[in-house]
């Protein structure tokens, strides 16, 4: 998996994954650039950790707050968008990429919905209007609460894809 360096380190420190499976990257500015305009650094870093370790899947994460922002179609075969209930429940109607284009939106910390006057059945509205078939699914990621249900979905898309390429 491939990180930008903050998150390396957290990830590193925390033990998440041996650290030579993890990779940071440096884009000197805006993490966006990194992910949709040119993503030749990453496609290396991808083709790197494939060559290396041949894995079944890698994990790219893209920091910011960009509603534009979506990974390249040329670099991820499934894009998971994740936005969080304290940025208001006007966050799926806005739209943009992540929202509309993303093969699963996560809508992360519910817990706070009361605390930030957001409804969640309003993003749930949103989500489905904006999304048409794409799924939804909010949770909790602090508690671990939904997170089988994201599991769920990347293995999903994992086994129609090794279904559909043999």
């Amino acid at each position: 998996s491939f990180f930008f360096r903050e998150d390396w380190e957290f990830l590193v420190k925390n033990k998440a994954l041996p650290e030579d499976r993890i990779r940071a990257v440096e884009t000197g500015g805006c993490p966006h650039a990194a992910i949709r305009e040119d993503y030749s650094l990453n496609l290396q870093i991808v083709k790197d950790l494939t060559q290396e370790y041949n894995p079944e899947m890698i994990f790219l994460e893209s920091g910011g707050d960009n509603l534009a922002a979506n990974f390249s179609r040329d670099l991820a075969d499934y894009i998971i968008y994740v936005i969080d209930v304290a940025g208001g429940d006007k966050i799926p109607r806005k739209g943009g990429p992540g929202i509309t284009e993303s093969d699963l939106l996560v809508i992360n910390k519910v817990d706070l919905a009361s605390a930030v006057g957001a409804d969640l059945e309003v993003m749930s509205s949103d989500a489905h209007v904006m999304r048409q078939d794409g799924p939804t699914v909010f949770i909790q990621a602090k508690h671990m609460i939904g997170i089988e249900a994201v599991v769920a979905h990347i293995l999903k898309a994992y086994k129609d894809a090794c279904e559909k390429s043999s």
